[in-house]
């Protein structure tokens, strides 16, 4: 009687463990159907072009693949876990936030920095956003650096948006839960490079994807140009480059909006083509996430000081904001390090300090009007000025 209920217990076992094993055969199949495809996700489909091989996007100046300040992707990313080496960051620094007019009518123009790549510009009764994120964190699932400044506008004193710009589709610049909150409440003109459309989309709201070089018009005499930069872009491990990176002009009367979006300096040639198109009366530049080793001024992805005076000098010089510096901690320098060696390399080089905005996360500039052409920047004396001991002793 015992040896047959061990018998059937064991015949049971058996039973089961085929079932479980029969089912772990089904997920291991599903799993090699369904995780390649999660994990590596197709944005955008096309034929290939002159950056674009017809699966993934690339700078047609060439690029770096390795990670910044060397080494390989791993060492990098628990570097920037741990911060080893980094400059010390405040965990929060006080905000002063602003409340802007509803509207800034006519040739007048007002930008107020939000914080990292977002600014509100107002001009011609228009509202016009950058790379919006209002979210605490920048990265998937809540996880990724945690902001140091709030948002400078809170939300809900924002006024009502007519356009986005989204350059690339890193978490630090396209927030899908800022975008889906903007969209639900004001519906407005999402303009992205090929690819982005389908990352917004996941969170149900439409965006107008264009290709460098393409437009589209905004209303009469003004419109949206998409234009080159050098980055890169990824949302997740393995879908590296599937969509595209870009910067972006609004032509506008009496001058145009430029929004360098997250770029390197590449070729350097970008900048030269988006003036190209017209002058420019206001640039959004970023400064910032630019050492990853001792010393570093710049990275292949990320512009330093130095290459963000040659961007502006490439445009014309006109009035810049700095930006994408001070939010989030993303590279090694201090958090105040970005403007200081700005200004030092500014004064150094004989470059207007007042071409820049002198601003803080949630206050407000009135851009000038457009003025005479400046002196051409001497690259060589640059160069000089970035080897001296006020800019090097820089954290």
């Amino acid at each position: 009687m015992a040896a047959r209920l061990v018998m059937a217990l064991g015949m049971r076992l058996l039973r089961w463990a085929g079932v479980l094993l029969l089912w772990a055969v089904v997920a291991a199949c599903l799993a090699v159907t369904i995780v390649p495809r999660f994990l590596d996700r197709v944005y955008y489909r096309g034929e290939p072009t002159g950056h674009f091989d017809g699966a993934r996007f690339f700078n047609p100046d060439g690029e770096t693949a390795a990670p910044p300040g060397g080494g390989n992707r791993a060492s990098f990313l628990m570097k920037r876990i741990t911060g080893e080496g980094d400059a010390a960051w405040p965990s929060r620094v006080p905000v002063r936030l602003a409340k802007p007019a509803a509207r800034v009518e006519g040739q007048a123009m007002v930008a107020t920095w939000v914080g990292h790549a977002t600014v509100l510009v107002q001009t011609q009764g228009l509202n016009i956003l950058t790379d919006p994120i209002w979210s605490d964190t920048a990265g998937p699932l809540g996880f990724g650096p945690r902001r140091v400044t709030v948002p400078g506008i809170a939300f809900d004193d924002l006024p009502k948006i007519d356009l986005v710009l989204v350059s690339h589709n890193h978490y630090d610049h396209l927030d899908q839960a800022t975008l889906k909150r903007l969209w639900r409440r004001d519906r407005p003109v999402i303009v992205t490079s090929l690819g982005n459309d389908s990352v917004i989309g996941q969170v149900g709201v439409p965006a107008r994807r264009l290709d460098w070089g393409q437009r589209t018009v905004l209303r009469p005499g003004i419109e949206v140009a998409v234009t080159r930069n050098h980055h890169w872009g990824s949302r997740w491990f393995t879908d590296r480059n599937r969509a595209l990176w870009s910067s972006f002009v609004v032509t506008l009367p009496g001058g145009n909006l430029f929004f360098a979006g997250d770029t390197g300096f590449g070729d350097g040639q970008w900048p030269r083509e988006a003036a190209a198109l017209g002058p420019v009366r206001f640039a959004i530049l970023p400064i910032g996430a630019f050492r990853f080793q001792p010393g570093q001024m710049g990275t292949d992805s990320h512009v330093g000081p130095p290459d963000a005076i040659r961007v502006f000098d490439r445009l014309g010089q006109p009035f810049a904001l700095p930006i994408h510096w001070g939010t989030f901690k993303l590279s090694s320098e201090a958090r105040d390090t970005p403007p200081r060696m700005l200004a030092a390399l500014a004064r150094c080089s004989g470059i207007d300090p007042a071409r820049f905005a002198p601003v803080a996360v949630g206050s407000a500039v009135t851009v000038p009007a457009l003025g005479a052409a400046p002196r051409r920047l001497d690259e060589a004396r640059l160069a000089r000025c970035a080897t001296t001991a006020e800019v090097t002793a820089l954290p």
